[in-house]
């Protein structure tokens, strides 16, 4: 049964960022799917995804780590193997942004974002995609966005990482799609979460972007997870190396 593709029983998700927005999302929708779940966050504010996974009636662990540590895809993997003995899923959901003018952007905050966005989502692939190409299978989802494609204003970091999550997500298909490793991008469109406050406190730059969007609202961090499911799932076996834009028709205009 085709419905049957699309369950996840008995496999194990690691998703970085869980505990809020887009992550907490994904998660949830990863644990209903049949999931247990690793959760991962810089903050200790872990109640929102414990709660969502355990109503799902899944198990979950909480690591609380700044994702742009050097160690820091390590010592997960390593946690997930001690408390599950093996996993199926990462999602590479942690992300940051700050806006401000390029001709005043500060190097140190170029380089923060990234440390954050790009090269510790790299070390979580190649952490994790060592321990899936031990196993012969594995779904690795990364997140991207509208910016993997576009450039944005003021966003020059996030902009950059966002288009090279995309690229390091085509790389790494043609290496591993051999394997029985998925590698493929998730790009939300403007969404109500944390990370927008500043975009939908702004009267004028909100109603530009909400009259630009087809479906005639913003998206809701619930938009995400089924897409999510889908790629975590054996009914994306044949799909690899994509980045979907889940934008209410945004990339249409």
């Amino acid at each position: 049964m085709i419905l049957d593709q699309f369950k996840l029983d008995g496999q194990v998700a690691v998703v970085t960022g869980a505990s809020r927005g887009l992550g907490l999302s994904v998660a949830t929708a990863l644990a209903q799917a049949g999931a247990d779940i690793v959760s991962v966050q810089r903050s200790g504010n872990t109640a929102a995804i414990e709660d969502a996974v355990r109503e799902a009636g899944r198990k979950i662990l909480c690591l609380s780590l700044d994702v742009a540590e050097i160690t820091a895809a390590q010592r997960v993997l390593d946690a997930t193997l001690a408390h599950f003995g093996h996993v199926d899923i990462l999602v590479n959901n942690a992300g940051i942004t700050k806006r401000t003018p390029s001709a005043d952007f500060a190097l140190a905050d170029f380089d923060a974002l990234i440390n954050t966005n790009l090269r510790s989502l790299f070390l979580f692939c190649q952490v994790f995609g060592r321990e899936m190409l031990r196993q012969g299978h594995g779904k690795i989802i990364n997140m991207g966005s509208l910016l993997s494609y576009q450039g944005g204003f003021t966003v020059p970091a996030y902009a950059a990482s966002k288009h090279a999550v995309s690229g390091l997500t085509k790389s790494l298909c043609n290496e591993w799609a051999s394997k029985g490793i998925n590698v493929n991008c998730i790009a939300p469109g403007y969404m109500a979460t944390d990370m927008n406050v500043a975009l939908m406190n702004d009267p004028v730059r909100s109603r530009q972007i909400g009259e630009r969007i087809p479906a005639g609202r913003w998206g809701a961090a619930d938009d995400v997870g089924g897409l999510a499911v889908f790629l975590a799932s054996s009914a994306s076996s044949f799909i690899h190396g994509q980045t979907i834009a889940v934008d209410g028709g945004w990339m249409a205009r």
